[in-house]
């Protein structure tokens, strides 16, 4: 269910409100838990002893996972309630900032060997800041893995919203009996490899992955003709040109 479009972008604060909530609903389900995590996952393969930056880490549960691989990692979010949910989960040591993505970033250019931008550069209108500060702490040859609401959405559920303007859509979520309004920035498969191009990125690959096949049973959407695969998210594996 949608309201009408809005013009202003998310507060950075807005996921304060329902961070628990949030983080509780997507420790098991489907999206996050058994579809988004274990694709990303696979996207990077092998990270024993990189150093990966994720930003819009949420409640760090991606964190988590690549440090079990033995990676270094980092992370930021906008909102405040989220960090501190992640430094509950990483531990008060772990390297944790509240930080904006449309703004410069407190990282040294080249500091890391991967990026993570999972389920937030939909929020935002503008990309080309955001993407090229991810390229500026990113290292000459590294990755960037990003993933937003799939483009065909729009054609499929919100037949209202121009598939070829890059424009808002207020929708009605709700985390664990929780419920919040997200408004997403819809856009065409163009304007997003035209913004990864512009930042200095060059797409490796294009990813509309099953979910994990650990997924329990009755998570999975059976009015679908093939339960393990749905139109939701896509995923790109980017690389930082020189």
């Amino acid at each position: 269910m949608t309201s009408e479009p809005q013009t202003a972008e998310q507060q950075p604060d807005h996921y304060d409100a329902f961070a628990d909530a949030y983080a509780r609903a997507n420790e098991n389900g489907l999206f996050n838990r058994w579809y988004a995590r274990p694709a990303v996952l696979d996207l990077l393969g092998d990270v024993a002893g990189r150093r990966i930056l994720d930003a819009g880490c949420g409640s760090g549960p991606l964190l988590a996972d690549l440090t079990q691989r033995g990676a270094n990692v980092a992370g930021f979010d906008a909102s405040q309630a989220m960090i501190a949910l992640a430094r509950e989960r990483l531990g008060e040591e772990s390297d944790l900032k509240i930080a904006d993505l449309t703004q410069s970033l407190p990282y040294d250019s080249e500091a890391f060997d991967d990026a993570l931008a999972v389920l937030v550069l939909h929020y935002l209108e503008d990309w080309s800041r955001p993407l090229s500060e991810l390229r500026r702490v990113l290292k000459p040859g590294g990755r960037l893995v990003v993933v937003v609401n799939h483009p065909v959405i729009p054609p499929v559920m919100y037949p209202d919203v121009n598939y070829f303007a890059t424009v808002p859509n207020a929708e009605e979520y709700e985390f664990d009996g929780v419920s919040a309004t997200l408004t997403i920035w819809y856009r065409p498969l163009s304007a997003m490899s035209e913004a990864f191009s512009a930042a200095g990125f060059r797409i490796s690959a294009i990813s509309e992955p099953p979910v994990s096949p650990d997924t329990p049973h009755d998570l999975l959407p059976q009015s679908e003709p093939d339960p393990t695969r749905f139109i939701s998210f896509i995923f790109f594996t980017l690389e930082a040109v020189v």
